[in-house]
């Protein structure tokens, strides 16, 4: 596997599926890119008792879209820590990313490694460089009813979307890419709130005048 060990920045939030088709003629005049399908099965595994003491958690993705589904292997680690980060509206956390095959799921079972749950995301997804390479999804969190059946899987929440933006950083640059995400989240604010992982913010009540708008005039303005 090819290992990659690398900082992201990170915030997410939640709408209303009603509003999904405005965000995306909005990230549209955004970003200036097509958006992408997404469908991914995660799988999150908790490390057994025979693997110290430390509790470890890795999450398998399988990308269901391509033709050829292809695994990766992510392990979300720590948030940065020193003078001024826990103030800041986005979370610096560290991340290690291999890509692995197929047969991954089976070498963390042999390793001691227990299923914890499965989730489905299904959705869209735009990668783009503002400022920093950003990368915006938004998906409907399914959970399955049988023991990986994507086919069966439905939603955690009917009717609401998770929305999740992150870029990559390094303990030296991440206060630029924070910069960079915090401008972009601003143009976003009138259909959702985002903040960091964990920080419940709800949906936002200008969401239905800011999607009319949008819808009306198709979003033509590119920023």
């Amino acid at each position: 596997m090819g290992e990659v060990v690398k900082w992201e920045c990170v915030v997410q939030g939640i709408i209303e599926t009603q509003y999904v088709e405005a965000l995306e003629i909005l990230l549209q005049g955004l970003c200036g890119v097509n958006k992408e399908r997404l469908r991914v099965h995660e799988i999150c595994l908790k490390s057994g008792p025979n693997l110290g003491f430390v509790a470890s958690e890795v999450r398998l993705l399988c990308d269901l879209e391509q033709s050829e589904p292809t695994w990766t292997v992510k392990h979300v680690g720590g948030a940065l820590r020193g003078a001024g980060v826990e103030q800041i509206s986005v979370l610096v956390r560290s991340m290690v990313e291999s890509k692995a095959s197929k047969n991954v799921l089976r070498l963390f079972y042999a390793l001691g490694y227990k299923l914890d749950h499965e989730l489905l995301r299904v959705g869209i997804t735009f990668h783009f460089q503002r400022g920093a390479q950003i990368t915006v999804t938004v998906s409907s969190v399914n959970k399955m009813l049988k023991l990986h059946a994507t086919d069966e899987a439905v939603p955690v929440t009917p009717g609401i979307q998770l929305v999740e933006v992150t870029a990559p950083a390094t303990s030296e640059n991440y206060n630029e890419v924070v910069a960079a995400v915090s401008s972009f989240c601003e143009y976003l604010a009138p259909l959702l709130h985002l903040s960091k992982p964990g920080v419940s913010t709800g949906v936002v009540p200008t969401a239905a005048a800011a999607a009319a708008s949008l819808m009306s005039d198709g979003g033509g303005t590119t920023l």
